[in-house]
């Protein structure tokens, strides 16, 4: 998310010809959105996206439960 920020940052200064930015290649000022891409290829075919959105989704039935054992007014599950 960060390189795409960064792409889109770059982009502007480029199109506005602001500071040094406008001096750049184009190559220079279109690299972080290769990259970005390139990151987005190597997360889903590692399985760091899919582990990402499990983890969420295990998070947030833990805090379901925690929240449906308080209000049942029954003591917190101690953390192992």
């Amino acid at each position: 998310m960060y390189l795409l920020l960064l792409g889109v940052a770059l982009l502007l200064l480029k199109y506005l010809a602001v500071g040094p930015v406008a001096d750049w290649s184009w190559w220079w000022v279109l690299s972080p959105f290769a990259l970005t891409l390139l990151w987005w290829w190597f997360a889903d075919q590692s399985g760091y996206t899919r582990r990402k959105a499990m983890e969420k989704e295990t998070q947030r039935k833990a805090d379901r439960v925690e929240e449906s054992r308080k209000r049942l007014g029954m003591p917190a599950k101690p953390k192992r």
